[in-house]
């Protein structure tokens, strides 16, 4: 079986898909080989429910970006805002571009692999359901490269399945000097508001 974080081996098959959130119908292109080709997954949709980015913000981070609905989300919400979308696999990074252009932000929406980001970049907010399924070790290298490219003060929003380790990577966070706390719980599925500790 393929994973989303790995080279899709199989031909594109496009689909399109209907998903609602922030009360408004959206429409997105998904594909095969991608996380969650079949709709909005109940994790983002929970983040999603959980919280909207600040209209004043100018720097936006999806990382983990799959078919883009994070990065148009928030370039809709954030008419002044860049938003990098980061992930490893050139289809969803195709796709994410196709959705942005659809959806009238792609002069805003940065598609592209994590190599190419600026690492002098800080952001207001990152906005992330995490790859889990990559391993503890992978998945702690993952924030520990991100996290410290936020804004002094900003925020990091991440949902992460309560059975998939949610309370102890919160633990973690905590433990290597972050301020973590829940800002929402449903259907099965932590949202994490992560932030640089004050002293």
């Amino acid at each position: 079986m393929s994973h989303y974080f790995t080279q899709p081996s199989a031909a594109e098959k496009r689909r399109s898909v209907d998903v609602r959130f922030w009360d408004t119908d959206w429409r997105f292109t998904t594909a095969n080989e991608v996380f969650s080709a079949d709709g909005l997954d109940l994790g983002t949709g929970v983040l999603l429910r959980s919280a909207t980015p600040p209209a004043d913000a100018t720097r936006l981070l999806d990382l983990g970006c799959g078919w883009g609905v994070l990065a148009v989300a928030l370039a809709t919400a954030c008419p002044g805002a860049v938003v990098d979308a980061v992930d490893v696999n050139p289809r969803a990074l195709s796709l994410c571009a196709d959705n942005a252009r659809a959806h009238g932000v792609a002069d805003r929406v940065r598609p592209m692999l994590p190599d190419a980001a600026d690492p002098a970049v800080r952001y207001d907010e990152i906005w992330s359901n995490p790859p889990i399924r990559i391993g503890k070790d992978a998945l702690h290298e993952l924030l520990l490269t991100w996290l410290p490219r936020l804004a002094p003060h900003g925020v990091a929003r991440l949902v992460v399945g309560r059975n998939l380790g949610a309370d102890s990577l919160q633990r973690w966070l905590i433990d290597q000097g972050w301020a973590c706390e829940r800002t929402a719980s449903a259907k099965g599925f932590r949202v994490f508001a992560v932030h640089r500790a004050t002293s």
